[in-house]
């Protein structure tokens, strides 16, 4: 574990006046018991029309993110733990997705994760499959908690190892262990997205964004960005990241959020 976390009110002012963006987890960072408050849901327009550039990096579906893309008020959306990223072209009147993978290497991919699929259900009492697969395009996601009784800490890890055994990348997020076969993650995505869609050396700039999370699928995007926040229920899973947030906000989830978005809007407006 690297990184110490610091309270968000210690933040300089003039930190938070240079951030020029929001990327941000979606579960349990803005969302609170898997609902999307009123709160939160203001809290990224807000940002928007205050003129910060606010981008969800998830590991939810293809399903979800098309959802989000077209209604959210966001620029963008980066799903499927760096899948892809999808946006809405305003221009053109229409939605568009970039997948990292070719078709053939998704379905690949897809196939080979049903082994995985049947050794986690085999071999992990309680598991489930998420309620999102159906609309998921390139991973397998395996419920350890949202719709299933939450399972004990050394089962999740134990999935982690299943997907491993295989070859699979495996990442755990605050509901479920997402696996696939790929060289991407959050992070390597997110920067291929920057350069691409908005023309954005995210590297030389990286200061200038925000990334806010909260678990454990989050630590290479904490490890990235020096301004990193962590909503405070990113100390439930801290003994289990490589990488910290270097900011922490005083509430949990999407009230931590809603505390990060008053504080860059706060900070611009002086």
């Amino acid at each position: 574990m690297n990184g110490t976390m610091t309270p968000l009110a210690q933040c300089p002012r003039e930190t938070l006046a240079a951030i020029e963006g929001v990327l941000t987890d979606i579960d349990e960072t803005v969302s609170t018991h898997s609902q999307l408050t009123a709160e939160a849901y203001g809290a990224m327009e807000a940002l928007k029309k205050a003129g910060f550039r606010v981008i969800p990096v998830t590991g939810r579906p293809a399903g979800w993110c098309d959802l989000i893309a077209r209604f959210w008020p966001v620029d963008a959306v980066v799903g499927e733990n760096g899948a892809f990223w999808m946006w809405h072209d305003d221009k053109a009147h229409k939605l568009r997705t970039r997948f990292v993978q070719s078709e053939a290497e998704r379905a690949d991919g897809k196939r080979r994760l049903e082994a995985v699929r049947t050794q986690v259900l085999a071999d992990v009492l309680g598991a489930g499959i998420a309620s999102d697969q159906p609309y998921r395009a390139a991973d397998l996601a395996i419920d350890f908690c949202e719709d299933v009784a939450p399972l004990p800490h050394d089962d999740v890890l134990r999935i982690v190892k299943i997907f491993e055994r295989h070859g699979a990348h495996a990442k755990v997020s605050s509901i479920h262990v997402n696996g696939w076969f790929g060289d991407y993650d959050k992070l390597t995505t997110s920067r291929q997205m920057m350069s691409e869609l908005f023309g954005i050396d995210i590297e030389a700039r990286r200061d200038r964004y925000v990334f806010s999370g909260d678990s454990p699928n989050d630590a290479p995007m904490f490890g990235f960005f020096p301004n990193a926040v962590g909503v405070a229920n990113v100390r439930d899973f801290a003994a289990d990241m490589d990488h910290l947030p270097r900011w922490i906000t005083t509430a949990r989830s999407g009230a931590g959020f809603v505390e990060l978005a008053k504080a860059l809007i706060a900070a611009r407006g002086r």
